[in-house]
């Protein structure tokens, strides 16, 4: 759809739908109907979020202006939690939850509805109606098999920290407001670490530096059972975590770029945004499985052996090159 009609009509259809599914939300009365607020809102989520707007960016951009837009992009996103998480908070004291979840839907349906009806632009035509990273040569394509390995790893292996980190550094011995404390520096990073990455793309090639990344990520988080049980060791550990947190964002697209050009990103990103996603639900609940039957400390030691996984997987990457699709007689 993006790819052959642009991202004005699916952006702002998936817009409205977030707005009426956050105002759905204030008016639940049983877990039935909030179940079917949220499938809404994971239905406009993929409408609106990081895959579909990337694809919009790299339709309209310049070449050159690409990697930009994607990262500034992506510093805002980083934001969001820490501007609406505290905001809402306040909210909710103030108003009740009912009451602040219509003025989120408000603020959902009077921002994101106009910008996306009026400034996204439509599809630009494929020259030649030709597209260079068409999905069966893409599929045939070795790299592509283990970018998405890498990113299905590196994605479980987030979502079961994000999940599950708190619990074990109380069962390290750090009080719960503690533990809390330290998991946010996870959020907090992740702005940086995009920013850094996007500054060390002038030298590098973006797989060199996610794999860079991501193995640093699993020997921190190795680490972690042992030093972790003192604070200045848990935040050691948790600030070179962090720092990788939301390298994917702003990695994923510029590594498909380099691989396969803009024609049809929309499609390509789409194959990979599926199983990334899918891992990222699945995440947590494989890990809640591992910690109950064999504790914590696997559960790192696994989460470490996806990440230094993932790391090789983007190394072997390189090492691969798509064909290059044969002229047309």
């Amino acid at each position: 759809w993006l790819d052959a009609r642009g991202g004005r009509g699916l952006m702002t259809t998936g817009s409205v739908l977030a707005a009426a599914a956050v105002l759905g939300w204030s008016q639940v009365q049983n877990v039935l109907q909030l179940y079917g607020v949220f499938v809404a809102i994971g239905v406009a989520s993929a409408m609106v979020l990081y895959p579909p707007a990337f694809a919009v960016v790299v339709a309209v951009a310049r070449p050159e202006a690409r990697t930009n837009a994607i990262l500034a992009i992506t510093l805002v996103g980083g934001l969001a939690s820490s501007i609406f998480i505290p905001l809402t908070g306040l909210l909710a004291d103030a108003h009740g939850w009912r009451t602040t979840l219509v003025i989120l839907a408000a603020v959902v349906a009077g921002t994101t509805i106009p910008l996306h009806a009026v400034v996204v632009r439509g599809a630009r035509p494929q020259p030649g109606g030709r597209v260079a990273g068409s999905p069966r040569r893409v599929l045939r394509d070795l790299g592509f098999w283990l970018l998405a390995g890498a990113f299905v790893m590196h994605s479980a292996a987030l979502a079961v920290i994000s999940v599950h980190l708190v619990l074990y550094l109380i069962s390290l011995g750090h009080p719960p407001a503690t533990a809390a404390t330290l998991a946010g520096v996870l959020g907090l990073l992740s702005v940086t670490g995009r920013l850094v990455t996007s500054l060390a793309a002038r030298w590098l090639p973006m797989a060199t530096i996610t794999a860079l990344v991501l193995a640093v990520q699993g020997v921190a988080i190795s680490l972690l059972p042992v030093a972790g049980r003192e604070v200045a060791g848990a935040i050691v550990c948790l600030t070179l975590f962090g720092l990788g947190f939301g390298v994917s964002s702003i990695a994923t697209p510029a590594i498909l770029l380099d691989r396969y050009g803009a024609d049809g990103f929309g499609t390509i990103s789409g194959m990979l945004t599926t199983p990334v996603t899918i891992a990222k639900a699945v995440g947590p609940l494989g890990g809640a499985a591992l910690a109950d039957a064999a504790g914590y400390r696997p559960l790192m030691v696994s989460v470490a052996a996806a990440c230094v996984t993932a790391a090789a997987a983007l190394v072997l990457t390189q090492r691969t090159r798509p064909r290059p699709i044969p002229p047309r007689m």
